[in-house]
């Protein structure tokens, strides 16, 4: 049995698709590989490919140039790959990279009468891919925005959840210190009255709804659990003030903190 194949329009597609997947493990591992150079390394690849095609080479040798030689190529010249876990790592990447375009191209594959179609498919399921991938890392930001910190007061300690807020530039305009915001719903559980406290007095601040004015007081201290890199960061006499909905709906997190109690 004879196949006839157009050798330049398999290097094209081999060309799109080898580009389109180097870009995206460039954007996923942060490599910082200029797109000039993708692409070159991606023509290379495909070159490859078209000439192991057309070398009359057994099936099992075929395919370890295919899928182990000519993958590595590209990765190593396009990459700029340093160490060998994190060759193993854009490695695997590729080929789960490979796995989802390819498998959003077989769905469209019945709606692909034309050559022109191929293309756009490639670049929608990059696209898709791309979009995917913010998602889940703007996720995973956020989640590690999560900490846990430990409140001492009076009625001694509150451990609870915070989120640290970069957005979060609430200050005292008596003192300039940066206020961190309480849940409403953890207040008793700290003070009975936030009045007695120490510090207490209000603060203007500018919401959604227009200008309200904000209990705030301060704590004996507040314990910052930052992780195995970061560590415990301990804050004296932090400022709080009171929240008047409650700050998750979900109950994520019960504060926010503000960046520049570590400042």
């Amino acid at each position: 049995m004879y196949y006839e194949l157009y050798i330049d329009v398999f290097f094209l597609e081999n060309l799109m698709m080898d580009s389109l997947i180097l870009l995206a493990l460039d954007y996923i591992l942060k490599c910082g590989s200029t797109r000039g150079r993708l692409f070159l390394c991606a023509a290379l690849g495909s070159l490859l490919t078209c000439a192991v095609v057309a070398v009359p080479l057994p099936g099992l040798a075929k395919l370890f140039l295919f899928h182990v030689c000519i993958n590595s190529v590209m990765l190593l010249t396009g990459l700029k790959i340093r160490s060998v876990p994190q060759f193993v790592k854009a490695f695997i990447l590729l080929y789960v990279v490979s796995v989802f375009m390819g498998g959003i191209m077989q769905i469209l594959r019945p709606y692909m009468r034309v050559a022109s179609l191929f293309y756009c498919a490639a670049f929608g399921s990059y696209l898709l891919l791309m979009r995917m991938w913010k998602l889940l890392s703007h996720m995973a930001e956020h989640q590690g925005t999560i900490l846990e910190v430990t409140l001492y007061t009076s009625k001694g300690e509150k451990t609870a959840r915070a989120l640290w807020d970069t957005g979060n530039s609430l200050r005292d305009f008596v003192t300039d210190d940066p206020v961190n915001i309480l849940d409403p719903g953890i207040l008793r559980e700290i003070t009975e009255l936030p009045e007695a406290e120490k510090g207490f007095h209000l603060i203007p601040y500018r919401c959604v709804g227009g200008d309200q004015v904000m209990k705030v007081f301060r704590i004996e201290k507040m314990c910052v659990h930052a992780g195995r890199d970061g560590g415990d960061r301990w804050v004296q006499k932090p400022l709080f003030g009171v929240g008047e909905e409650r700050l998750s709906q979900n109950k994520e997190y019960e504060i926010i903190l503000n960046p520049g109690i570590l400042s």
